[in-house]
Parts: C-alpha cells; structure tokens; sequence
C-alpha cells in the first residue's frame, strides 16, 4: 500500500463527524478548511488530507466511527493552496461556464455505465487503492476491507440505488439477472416460505430459485414453492457423514454448534453446493448472474428486499448475531463477492495455510471474506431466523436474545418464534444493554424489537398469533400444510418438477409420505 493523497467528503448527518472522529484518532492532520457541524441537518463538509503512510492508513481502516460528542460549528486554519489551484483561482474564468457546463453535459450523456456488471466493478478497484472516502447516504451502513479488523461507515457509492420504483437504477437491477439460492432444513417453512416468496421473489420478477436442503420429514413443506414461476434448480438430499479432514480440525471448533464440528461441515456443503448449482446452470445456458441473494430457508422476512442492498464489488451482511465473526444467516452480493462468500468448504485449506485455528461459523466467514480481500457492508436486514430451540430468558451476557415475530424490525437474522412478547420498551433496553455486542446482540433501538421469553416450548395459541399478525396472504402458507393431503403434496411437486430445469431429489412419493405420517 503506497502513501498517497487525497479528499474525503461527509454528510448529511452523523458522517461528516463519525469521518472527523476517525482522521483525529488516527493522529493525523487536516490540511484547508475543516468544517464540522453542530445537529443533525447540513449539506455536506470536505477535508483534503495529506500524504498517508501505510501505518496511518492501517490506523484509518481499522477504526470505528462511532458518533461523538456534538461538535460545534468552527473553521480552522488554511494551508496555502498548491500552484495549480493558485492559478486557477486567479484567472477570471466565469465567461468559461457556459461551454465548460455544455461540455460536462454532453460527457455525461454519450456515456453510457452499468452500475450492475458481473464484472469487477470501478469501484471495488477504486477503494482499494484510494485513501478513504465517505460520501453522503441515505441509509446507515457499515463497510470493511481486507485491512480493516472493525467496521467503518461506508461511503454512499456503496448504496448505487435508491428505494425509488421510478429510478432507472432500480429498474436496471429488476431487469439484471439474479439467483436466489436458498438454503437449510424446512422447519418451519410454512411460515417462512411464503414471505420469502412474496418479498424477496416477487420483488425481483426476474430472479431464478435455487434449492438446497436436506432430505427429512419436514422436507414436503417445500412444496409450498409451486407458486414460484422461476424454478431453476432443486437438490433435496439425503445427509450423509462428511469426513473431517486435518485442516477443517484445526480450523473449526464444535465449541457452541449443536452438531459440532459434523455440523459446520453439513451446513457449509449446503451452502457451497447451492454455488455449484449455480455456476453448473451458468454453463448450461451460456449466461453469468449479475446478482446472488443467499438467504436461508427458516428466515422469515416482514418487508421486501430493498434495492439499495444491492453494492457492486462488496459483500452485504446484517449487524448483529455475530458471534465474534460476521453474521452468516443472508448475504448479497455480485458473482465475483459472492463466489468467494459461498465457498465455505473449500476456502478451509487456504484459512489453515493462513494460521487460522478453532473458529466457529461466523468468525470462519468473516476470515474467508478478509483472506480474499472481499469488503463487506453491514445493513440492517428485514427477517429473522425462526427457531424451535429454548433460550434462557432474560438472556445473560452470552445469552441469545429470542425477537417476537410481530417486531416491527429490522430483526437483522435475530432469532424469533411467534409469541405474546413479554418485554418491550425500556425492559429491551435494559436486556440488551446486558448482552455482549460482538456475540449474539442485535441492533434494537427505536422500538424495533419486542422479546419472547423463549425458555419453553411455543406453547398454545402461536397459530393464532402467527395469523394476527402475518395477515391472511402469508397466514395461507401454515393453512395449506396443515390440511395438505398426500394427492395434493404430490402433485404440487410434481407441478414444481415440471417447471424446473434441474431436479435432484428422493421420489416425491416418499417426500410427502414421510412429511405426513404415513410410511
């Protein structure tokens, strides 16, 4: 990494002194004019800063930029400014404008970019070499590289789309081609599955399905997925025992995963094995994807999937649940960030090469993405991980805190189950406030979470809270399966076969016998 110069540029809001914060701890000094600003409202504030070495500039990426104490307004003091700039300044060069405007009208126009490229984008190449920038954004968002240990607010370059429906932008991501490639046990798919359907699917018409998941009883929920026009792939599994090889030993640890180190190992196969899906479908049809959305099939999503997720040459993650690592329950991000971030198993070999011993998922996640020089952006995600497992309530320290499912959100891929919520308001702060941030916390302020205390079972009653606030349209899924008939089960995958381009799976006979108790 040279030393270089360069500009950074912040706001509105809280960027202008999270930037500030970061430049002054990182003992560097500010050359010309420094503006910092007292509220919350201003238009923007620049800074140009000097030659960095490479100690400061691993100082500046390795530094949080949380907010601190208000500032007021002040300026500082000016260095002379360079010839060139000099120069510039003297000269009387109003009369310039108008052609000067014409010319950067007429560049603008002719040039024809696309912001959505399976390619390595301008912009993954531009961070890596520039020396930081922070742009105004609309959404809070944090972003890291292969340098940087911590997170730190991410430029609004990062975020090329807006929620607008109407922004070219956003219709050039409906119309790029993604995949979807959802992975994990169907638990509780009937209530999941619908709203990953309804506000991940159908908000990008132009999406393919990718399914992988193991073979057991609750495998015929998946015949929910009729209603999906663009099955692309579908790989229903028998489990089998995956040898442990020396370096996976070393590298992962069974320390806090229910089926230990064998478990890693199942849910990494599963993972990467929706990427060979991928990339086989790719071959087949002579195409790449722009876009793949990896998400898991017990995440249960309250709102759609925004376009402004959408970050060429970065990986995207939610905060929170991150276990020491990065949260692994979804990720976005383009074919290039993605094929590294999928790759879980055989990325294992270079981790150990690398000196990287007793890891869990999250922090292995985390190490791969680093490794490989893939930065990542955490933003706050619609959907939560809904879980049948007990939690002590209130959870402690390391404790895992269980989200009511009529959380207003964003959960983030917290864990929640439908409940009657026993604590709201300023009993979650008092509980969250307990919990250690870098482990199982998740973001909660502003009312966006209500908590069950999960230390039982469900309990009685839970279809009915599901229905109250799911609505009917999501409430039809857990209906349907709990009145299917075995005909019903076995035509709706057969109909779900017809439309698929590949599928891998036991006869459909036995997937609806075994879910319905009939074998």
């Amino acid at each position: 990494m040279s030393s270089r110069q360069g500009y950074l540029q912040a706001g509105p809001n809280s960027y202008a002194k999270d930037c500030f914060r970061i430049l002054k701890r990182s003992e560097i000094s500010l050359l010309d004019g420094i503006w910092w600003i007292e509220g919350e409202s201003f238009g923007a504030a620049v800074w140009k800063i000097p030659e960095l070495n490479p100690p400061q500039l691993e100082r500046i990426a390795s530094l949080d930029g949380h907010v601190g104490k208000k500032l007021i307004i002040s300026q500082q003091k000016k260095t002379k400014p360079p010839f060139m700039s000099r120069w510039f300044s003297d000269i009387y060069w109003k009369p310039l404008l108008p052609p000067l405007t014409l010319l950067l009208f007429l560049t603008v126009s002719l040039t024809s970019i696309n912001h959505f490229s399976s390619s390595p984008p301008l912009a993954s190449h531009f961070l890596k070499t520039a020396s930081l920038i922070t742009l105004p954004s609309a959404a809070t968002t944090t972003t890291s590289t292969s340098t940087s240990r911590n997170s730190s607010n991410a430029p609004s370059s990062l975020a090329p789309v807006n929620g607008s429906a109407s922004n070219p932008l956003n219709e050039e991501l409906r119309r790029s081609r993604m995949a979807v490639c959802l992975v994990g046990g169907a638990r509780r798919f009937e209530l999941t599955g619908p709203s990953i359907v309804k506000n991940i699917l159908q908000v990008y018409p132009n999406s393919d399905l990718f399914l992988h998941s193991n073979f057991d009883d609750k495998a015929f929920k998946f015949s929910l997925l009729k209603s999906v026009s663009r099955l692309a792939s579908v790989r229903i599994i028998h489990p089998k025992l995956l040898p442990e090889t020396l370096p996976q030993l070393r590298v992962l640890t069974a320390a806090n995963s229910p089926n230990g180190i064998q478990g890693l190992l199942q849910y990494f196969n599963l993972v990467e094995g929706c990427l060979t899906m991928i990339q086989e479908f790719q071959t087949l049809k002579g195409f790449k994807y722009d876009w793949i959305i990896r998400t898991r099939v017990d995440g249960y999503w309250n709102a759609p999937l925004g376009p402004e997720n959408f970050i060429p040459g970065h990986y995207l993650v939610p905060p929170g649940s991150t276990y020491g690592g990065l949260n692994d329950r979804l990720g976005i991000g383009d074919l290039n960030t993605s094929t590294v971030a999928l790759s879980r198993l055989s990325l294992v070999p270079q981790l150990d090469a690398a000196g990287f011993h007793q890891l869990n998922s999250e922090t292995a996640f985390k190490a791969q993405l680093t490794t490989q020089g893939v930065p990542f952006v955490t933003k706050r995600m619609p959907f939560c991980i809904v879980t049948d497992r007990r939690y002590e309530f209130p959870p402690k320290r390391f404790g895992v805190p269980v989200a009511a499912l009529s959380s207003r959100g964003p959960l983030s891929g917290a864990k929640c189950r439908p409940c009657n919520p026993v604590c709201e308001g300023s009993c979650v702060g008092y509980v969250m406030k307990s919990l250690l941030k870098g482990w199982s916390w998740t973001p909660w302020g502003h009312g966006t979470l209500k908590l069950c205390d999960a230390h039982g079972g469900w309990g009685r009653g839970w279809e009915k809270i599901f229905d109250r606030f799911a609505g009917e349209e999501l409430a039809s899924g857990r209906k349907r399966i709990s009145g299917l008939k075995e005909k019903q089960c076995v035509d709706d995958f057969n109909e779900m076969k017809k439309r698929a381009f590949k599928w891998d799976s036991p006869p459909v006979e036995e997937i609806c016998r075994l879910g319905l108790g009939l074998n």
